[in-house]
């Protein structure tokens, strides 16, 4: 099964458990001060989202005291984003909207064709969705506001919307609406990277629905990386199950680069069938060698206080090796190490990017800044199995 990696940069908000506030507002245009109904305003990545009445204005409750990242957005408009703070004084907002300018992109990609557009929409759904069980009952509602490009080669497959993207989860009860800023699948490497801000719905349902979707979101909850940072942040990973170590790799330099691979392809295509295969065979080297443990970590080995008070930094040295010792690991990673004699663990491989920037996290396990790299069991984590970072499991984990 190929490798998956994805890095995943969503404006998302930190949520203090306390007396629950309210935010109110009003939305208006910015050059002429009418106001704009039917907006939508919601915190990023929570289930707190509202619309504008028609006077513009918009009310948000049960808020827990913190820092938010509020995101208002309307066809016609810029959408608009600011750090919200809440404390126990009642918030009120005068927020104007900026029109949109339509800018004609710089030409580097082709769009696709007609005829490429259902193929298209199949990639995305197995790289945006998923191609586990819940995604079979995940459904794109409106995937006429995708817009695809592929690269000249179209070994590359990217989208976005000007809109919002809704997508029903019946696996976990779930509608989400997603501003997809941008979306990028590397089809030769696996490698899946987007970045934009969501908003979660209750769905209705019976008794039976709601047990079913209850039962559904904590085993999506149990050994997420949500439940490990907020394990981690508590300083509860025995408990929760977790264990941590730090590996050591080096890059297979018998491995040619994916570019190399990619041109070589794009030749072998035309010239011989048995140059062809080699070169997809070469694409299916593994990445590293020489891979081995340095010792397990403690939390306190990788967690630091920062200046801000509830954040906490989380670094180490070479790469995080994360083993949920509560699930099996239903699918096989090339690149992903194995501890010699352990039982077959769900298994994540952690790097920092950004010049190895440290991951910056709240108490409720969001991560806040620097968002790092996965392979392995979180690198399949996609839309199917999300969840609002306000989630609270039903009952107790395994």
């Amino acid at each position: 099964m190929k490798l998956f990696r994805i890095l995943m940069l969503i404006l998302l908000p930190i949520i203090v458990r306390a007396q629950s506030q309210v935010v109110t507002g009003k939305i208006s245009a910015a050059d002429t001060k009418a106001p704009i109904a039917g907006a939508s305003v919601f915190l990023s990545n929570s289930s707190f989202g509202t619309s504008t009445g028609k006077d513009g204005t918009f009310k948000l409750n049960g808020l827990k005291p913190g820092q938010y990242n509020l995101v208002v957005s309307t066809i016609g408009y810029e959408d608009y984003t600011r750090i919200l703070v809440v404390n126990d004084a009642p918030v009120n907002l005068d927020i104007g909207l900026t029109p949109k300018v339509t800018q004609l992109k710089e030409v580097t990609i082709s769009t696709i064709s007609k005829a490429d557009k259902k193929k298209a929409l199949e990639q995305f759904k197995q790289d945006f969705i998923g191609t586990d069980v819940n995604a079979g009952d995940c459904n794109i509602v409106n995937p006429e506001v995708l817009n695809f490009t592929y690269s000249q080669n179209k070994s590359v497959l990217e989208a976005y919307t000007d809109e919002f993207l809704i997508v029903e989860n019946e696996a976990l009860g779930y509608r989400i609406k997603f501003l997809l800023k941008n979306f990028k699948s590397q089809l030769l490497t696996g490698n899946v990277a987007y970045s934009g801000s969501q908003v979660f719905e209750e769905m209705k349902g019976g008794g039976s629905k709601q047990k079913k979707w209850h039962q559904k979101r904590d085993e999506a909850y149990f050994g997420s990386a949500m439940h490990f940072y907020r394990s981690l942040y508590r300083d509860s990973l025995d408990d929760a199950g977790f264990k941590i170590y730090r590996l050591s790799r080096q890059f297979n330099t018998r491995r040619p680069s994916d570019d190399e691979i990619q041109q070589h392809l794009d030749i072998a295509k035309k010239l011989s069938a048995d140059s062809l295969v080699y070169w997809m065979q070469a694409g299916h080297f593994s990445r590293y060698s020489n891979q081995k443990f340095k010792g397990k970590f403690a939390a306190k080995d990788i967690v630091q206080k920062t200046a801000r008070p509830g954040l906490l930094a989380i670094s180490f040295p070479d790469h995080l090796y994360v083993v949920y010792t509560k699930k099996w690991e239903t699918n096989y990673y090339k690149d992903v190490y194995r501890i010699p004699h352990d039982l077959n663990y769900a298994t994540t491989i952690v790097s920092l990017v950004n010049d190895n920037q440290p991951i910056i996290i709240d108490s409720n396990g969001t991560i806040i800044a620097n968002s790092p790299l996965y392979e392995g069991t979180w690198s399949q984590a996609r839309l199917s199995v999300l969840l609002p970072v306000d989630y609270t499991p039903y009952g107790k984990q395994p």
